[in-house]
């Protein structure tokens, strides 16, 4: 579990509703549910309205990547490059062959097969670069829907304000009725500009990190590979590789 999401969530609600109740108010008064359906309701369906299919499903299921995702080991990585050199300077690319069975990274899985097939450095660049860029732009695609989230829910919380306005202006010879539109506008604007800037916006930033660390992974697997592919010392690779995970996260 990635116990910082965890923690800045809980921190960010506890600032704004603690602060807020010493300030004297009442909690109970910022749950409102006629608001939520408002908000909520009306950013989902216009991301969903401006969205493809794929990629609002595919964004759904990247959800549970902000609080648990698999760390990417760079470390291992390197070491099992550098093997794969060394197997190769010492017995040829085809005594890789075990390794692509024995890998369940279909992106590895790949440029070792390319390396077996013996193609040239530039094809197998080529190749998985390509991979690389399609598959980063499909999960970019998907993880904005959080963007968007985030910017359309300020928006329908003010059409939610108006609409509370609207129905405290048509009761105003009723104190009860007047009291609760206007509830339902406040809160209305609470729920959408907090709901973007505590919630959907940190988890679109969160999630296309997470895809910019893959891409590094990626791009080093590329890099070793080529390393590999040009018959290049096996303890040499491994120092070059150990710049990326300087960079990751």
């Amino acid at each position: 579990m990635d116990r910082l999401a965890i923690s800045g969530v809980v921190l960010a609600l506890v600032a704004v509703i603690g602060g807020y109740a010493i300030e004297g108010g009442g909690i109970s008064a910022l749950f409102h549910f006629p608001a939520f359906i408002i908000v909520i309701g009306g950013s989902f369906g216009a991301v969903m309205l401006q969205t493809p299919s794929t990629y609002f499903v595919q964004g759904l299921k990247m959800f549970g990547n902000v609080w648990h995702k698999k760390p990417l080991d760079f470390k291992y990585a390197q070491h099992m490059i550098a093997h794969w050199a060394d197997v190769s300077r010492q017995k040829g690319f085809l005594a890789l062959e075990d390794g692509i069975n024995e890998n369940d990274d279909p992106f590895v899985r790949k440029g070792l097969g390319l390396l077996v097939d013996g193609v040239e450095s530039d094809v197998l660049r080529t190749s998985l670069e390509l991979d690389i860029e399609l598959d980063s732009d499909r999960q970019y695609r998907s993880a904005r829907i959080y963007d968007a989230l985030g910017g359309y829910s300020p928006t329908i919380g003010i059409i939610g304000a108006v609409l509370g306005l609207i129905q405290a202006m048509a009761n105003i010879d009723d104190p009860s009725a007047l009291g609760h539109g206007i509830a339902t506008a406040f809160v209305a604007t609470i729920y959408g500009v907090g709901g973007a800037n505590l919630f959907f916006i940190p988890v679109a930033q969160k999630l296309q990190s997470q895809i910019d660390n893959e891409v590094l992974y990626r791009e080093m697997i590329v890099e070793g590979l080529l390393c590999a592919a040009n018959g290049e010392n096996p303890n040499s690779i491994e120092r070059k590789l150990e710049a990326y995970s300087r960079v990751a996260v």
